[in-house]
């Protein structure tokens, strides 16, 4: 599947969030989320939901897939392209859909187990009907590796309802711009929004953990600090290898290499007391890593350190 479909998608996931979060609103009645079940705010998500997800998979197929040609159902093998920065991102964003969706739920007044396993159920649904219309494609296929990093996100999330009944450790992203792009624009994008799903370059997934909810609840330490482990990589400018020439002009030689990060993170939304303005927009905290001091390792660097990562 496109990375740039992938990455409109996560988009629409941080702006959801939003307004979603049961954290998020608990000075506003409407929006606060239901104590009891509420039949009519499900009636009408149920609605909504059904609306939404019919308009993106019949845009989805009348804006992308149509322009590619069709063929049998088939599998594809692409475990091996983009040292599987592609995988990290789709486990990130089953995870987000998770979240979101159960988020939603909690609001129409729906128990919390219930509601975490539709989440769970509504994000592996969304992202296996995207690897159904990709078995179609001749241009790419179903990849039972991004399934596999599907389940996984939504495992972490159902896993730690389960356990915790909250969410402590998070999967995160974060972008910074890279010099990639330049060489080969049709493939790592040609513009800032582009590259910030195109170009994995630049991107790091997160898993960040809140140290507070791991101590007992009478601990002073900051409910807002996590500790953070990062996962990226550098030097491609093709999925498996890096092309020699682009339209005609040579390209530098660039070693490939995965990069793995210490740093520290933030969950904001835990501080207490919040405007509902400062809420909302400190949800966005939820899904993106903050900028913050860096350890990273390499097998071509070793160590690096960084005073601020994003």
């Amino acid at each position: 599947m496109t990375v740039f479909f992938s990455g409109k998608i996560f988009i629409l996931l941080m702006l959801l969030s939003l307004f979603f979060r049961e954290e998020a609103f608990s000075q506003t009645d409407f929006l606060t989320p239901s104590p009891v079940y509420n039949d009519q705010r499900l009636q009408r998500t149920v609605i909504v939901e059904a609306a939404v997800g019919t308009a993106i998979f019949v845009g989805l197929n009348y804006l992308w897939y149509k322009k590619f040609p069709h063929s049998a159902f088939h599998f594809f093998n692409d475990n091996g392209e983009w040292l599987n920065m592609d995988k990290a991102g789709h486990a990130t964003t089953a995870y987000d859909i998770a979240v979101i969706q159960s988020g939603i739920m909690r609001w129409c007044g729906v128990k919390s187990g219930n509601a975490a396993w539709a989440g769970s159920t509504t994000a592996l649904g969304f992202m296996t009907i995207i690897e159904i219309f990709d078995g179609f494609s001749s241009q790419w296929g179903f990849s039972p590796g991004d399934m596999i990093a599907n389940m996984g996100g939504c495992f972490l999330f159902e896993g730690q309802q389960l356990l915790w009944n909250d969410q402590r450790i998070s999967l995160k992203f974060s972008y910074h711009a890279t010099i990639f792009p330049s060489y080969y624009p049709q493939e790592l994008g040609s513009n800032f929004i582009e590259r910030m799903f195109k170009d994995y370059n630049g991107q790091t997934y997160w898993l960040s953990g809140n140290i507070h909810s791991f101590l007992s609840s009478s601990s002073t330490f900051p409910k807002w600090l996590n500790i953070a482990a990062g996962y990226g990589a550098d030097g491609m400018i093709g999925a498996r290898n890096n092309p020699s020439q682009v339209d005609g002009q040579s390209i530098p030689e660039y070693k490939r290499y995965r990069q793995f990060h210490l740093s520290f993170d933030t969950d904001l939304y835990r501080i207490n007391n919040l405007s509902p303005f400062g809420t909302t927009l400190l949800n966005v905290n939820r899904l993106l890593k903050m900028p913050a001091p860096t350890i990273e390792w390499n097998k071509v660097d070793g160590v690096r350190e960084y005073l601020l990562y994003y």
